[in-house]
């Protein structure tokens, strides 16, 4: 099964395996020492960023290291800066619409209530 980038970094865990990896490669008893949760565990959250692309797994002797493959970020930060231009627009647009309102709301005349009793 062939899984993408957003679905690795919905999982707080998985973006923290993100986070160790990409100082530097670390065999995956090295990873799940950081960790409360079991080695096993650990094991199946490596598959998921593997078979997304996130990380790379190579063999040193007995050891298997992973790797971080950060260039698959591309893909999240395309889809987010199409979003951020949106919403920055909208707000710039939001901005000058509130500025333009207070401005007028200077230029109103100031009237005075009388307390009728």
């Amino acid at each position: 099964m062939r899984r993408d980038v957003f679905q690795a970094i919905a999982d707080p865990t998985r973006r923290e395996i993100i986070d160790l990896l990409a100082n530097s490669p670390l065999n995956l008893n090295a990873i799940a020492d950081n960790f409360t949760i079991s080695r096993p565990a650990i094991s199946k959250q490596i598959k998921i960023l593997t078979q997304c692309g996130l990380v790379t797994i190579s063999r040193q002797g007995r050891e298997h290291y992973c790797t971080a493959n950060l260039k698959k970020f591309a893909e999240v930060s395309g889809w987010i800066e199409k979003y951020k231009i949106f919403w920055n627009t909208k707000l710039d647009a939001l901005g000058d619409f509130l500025e333009k309102e207070t401005e007028a709301d200077k230029n109103l005349p100031i009237k005075s209530i009388k307390n009728d009793k």
